[in-house]
């Protein structure tokens, strides 16, 4: 079987039977394609995966490093390869698993970026009250922050998702899992302020945060809206939609929540992805010691 078929079997795999969104998707095709130039590179014939092995896929770490690329782009690219030849062997594909031997790279243990509270206050209060797109965005950050959600997450909401009356936010999260969070209060007024400007766009589809022409907001749109406005409040160097959802995190486990709660609403399907965030906390507790006790 040649490469190209194998990855077209496996990208059919994640959409069909794992149900991965079309950005997932869109990363592990990026991936493939790009190990497939390496491979055509290296052989410049059409490649027949069950004559592959070790020893030829192990090469492409030092390709992608060569490139340039970050240790959480190498591990991403890696991953996916590794991912496929699993695949290809456990449906009998293959014969054997020649990515079995490859090593991913050691994860780049990093600290989530996250905003102060104050900080998160000021950026709700900066947008512009007085128009659509100035209410919808501050209701789109406002949710983001509250339930913790993902940016894609939150642009897939539909408006019968959202039970304002019993207070709660369904969410269809990675993998078609459904959660269900709770709406804090001031998120609530919010949001009907938003719904109450919502029901006079004409023509609106069914998406919960919509442009003025009714349309759903796009990625690109709310991205620009969020990463402008941060950048006019904080001085933290990652800004996205994201920095919300790490501060949610950040703000509920330092106030005592349950990690197992926190992890839950996140939609985590992993407790240790979650616990980066104790990590985030602890640092922050040693930091406050070192700077106020008179023994440190």
């Amino acid at each position: 079987m040649n490469l190209n078929t194998s990855i077209e079997k496996f990208i059919a795999y994640l959409q069909v039977e794992k149900g991965y969104s079309n950005n997932t998707i869109d990363t592990y095709i990026t991936a493939l394609n790009q190990f497939d130039e390496f491979l055509t590179e290296a052989f410049g014939t059409e490649i027949d995966v069950s004559m592959l092995d070790g020893d030829d896929i192990s090469p492409y770490l030092g390709y992608l490093h060569d490139k340039g690329l970050k240790k959480t782009s190498l591990r991403l690219k890696i991953s996916a390869v590794k991912s496929m030849f699993k695949f290809l062997y456990k449906k009998g594909l293959i014969e054997s698993n020649p990515a079995s031997s490859v090593i991913l790279p050691k994860k780049e243990k990093k600290l989530p970026n996250y905003m102060q509270v104050k900080e998160v206050e000021k950026l709700l209060n900066y947008f512009d009250g007085d128009t659509f797109e100035g209410i919808r965005d501050r209701a789109l950050v406002d949710l983001i922050y509250c339930c913790g959600l993902r940016i894609s997450e939150a642009l897939q909401l539909k408006i019968n998702q959202i039970d304002l009356s019993n207070k709660m936010l369904k969410v269809i999260g990675k993998g078609n899992k459904e959660r269900y969070i709770p709406i804090g209060s001031k998120t609530l007024e919010t949001m009907r302020m938003y719904e109450q400007v919502r029901e006079h766009i004409p023509n609106r589809e069914k998406a919960l945060f919509i442009k003025p022409d009714g349309t759903k907001l796009d990625r690109f749109t709310a991205y620009r809206q969020i990463n402008n406005a941060m950048g006019m409040v904080t001085d933290i160097k990652q800004k996205s939609p994201h920095t919300l959802r790490h501060s949610f995190a950040t703000h509920l486990l330092d106030n005592g929540a349950d990690i197992r709660s926190v992890s839950e609403m996140l939609g985590h399907s992993s407790l240790s992805t979650t616990q980066v965030y104790t990590h985030l906390s602890i640092e922050r507790l040693k930091n406050a010691y070192k700077n106020a006790h008179p023994k440190a």
